[in-house]
Order: C-alpha cells, then structure tokens, then sequence
C-alpha cells in the first residue's frame, strides 16, 4: 500500500524573512548616499548601508536552534505513530490476500473483510494527510516566531546604530541580493552577538 509520506524541512528556513532593506532612517536620497561612502578603517559607521549573513542569523541564533529542537521532537513522535498505523495496515492487508490466496475464506466473508480494510484505508490516508498538515503548521509557527523574533530585536538594534539601509544576503556560491561587499560593512557578528543576548534576558524574565 502507498502511504503519504510526512516530510520534515525544518532545517529549511530560506526565504522565511525578507529584510532586503529592513530599516531606513529617513535620511534624504541625497544624504544617505553621502553617508554610505563614510566608512573608517574601524567599520561602518552610523547612516551607512550595512549587511548582515541571514544564513548565520539562522543557524547560530540560539531561540532557533531550541524551536527546531522542539518541533523536531514533535515530528518525530507524529512520523512514528504515522509509520506504526501504516505498518499494521499493510500486515492486515497482506494478511488477507494471504487467506483468500488460500481458499480459507468464504466469499461472503472475504467481501465484508474487504470493505472493511477499504475503509481502514481511507481511515488511514485521511488521518495521514491531517498529521502532515500538522506537520507544516508547526513549522510555519516556529519560522513566523523566529523571524518576528529577529525583525523586533533588528528594529531595536538600527534605533541604537541608526544605519540608513539593512541588507540581509543569503547564498554561498552567488549570495543574493548582496553578492560582495566591504567586510566592514558585515554586522553579523555584532548583530548575532546582541541577539542572542537579548533571547538570554528574554528566558531569564519568563523565569521570574
């Protein structure tokens, strides 16, 4: 028998958050243009167009990390109790052919058996694509909870810096929309560093 199959992409995150020119100070086209060039040897400055590696904000964020952990667990369980329904209908199936392939049934018998594997089966397809569709909200959840997540804590971080213009650039080979740029104007680690500070007062307040 065929079984839908569950399909976990909760490593996959691409495209969950588009802060392709998240925050913008009100500076004039002019002015912020003047400003974007004003880079010290020390990095960027304030008023400049700064980028940050979304791919690292992914993987190195720790409320990330323990979300994917959670649902992880909770796809898990769901894909077992999946594959164990799956499996003991298939053993029944396979049971009954067995039977009927050796004449230990009446035709009466075999036709009331039949009707009723047919709807374990539909029983079974239906309650399948239900945990699927479990499956994808959990995800969507813990992806919208980590992009609102960094969006909020972004938001905090640019009224401190008060950059004109951040990018976020994604990709190893041919990382878009930022496919090079000044290494002084990378903020990831200055920006993953706060980020996960403020998870950490964030679990530290819910204690309380």
């Amino acid at each position: 028998m065929k079984k839908l199959p569950i399909i976990l992409s909760v490593i996959s995150l691409l495209g969950v958050i588009a802060l392709a020119a998240v925050v913008f100070s009100g500076k004039s086209g002019a002015q912020a243009g003047t400003e974007a060039a004003a880079v010290s040897e020390t990095g960027a400055q304030n008023s400049t167009i700064v980028y940050f590696n979304l791919d690292r904000v992914l993987n190195e964020y720790d409320m990330a990390n323990d979300l994917r952990s959670v649902v992880e667990t909770k796809v898990n369980s769901i894909n077992q109790e999946v594959n164990r329904r799956g499996t003991k209908l298939d053993q029944d199936i396979r049971s009954f052919q067995e039977k009927i392939n050796k004449g230990l049934m009446t035709q009466s018998v075999a036709e009331t058996q039949s009707q009723k594997l047919s709807q374990q089966q539909n029983e079974f397809q239906t309650y399948a694509a239900q945990k699927q569709q479990e499956v994808v909200e959990e995800q969507t959840v813990m992806m919208n909870q980590i992009a609102d997540a960094i969006n909020s804590y972004m938001i905090e971080y640019n009224a401190d810096k008060k950059y004109a213009m951040i990018l976020a650039t994604q990709g190893d080979i041919l990382p878009l929309p930022l496919v090079t740029g000044d290494s002084a104007l990378d903020i990831t680690d200055d920006f993953l560093e706060g980020l996960n500070a403020a998870y950490v007062k964030s679990k530290a307040s819910q204690k309380e």
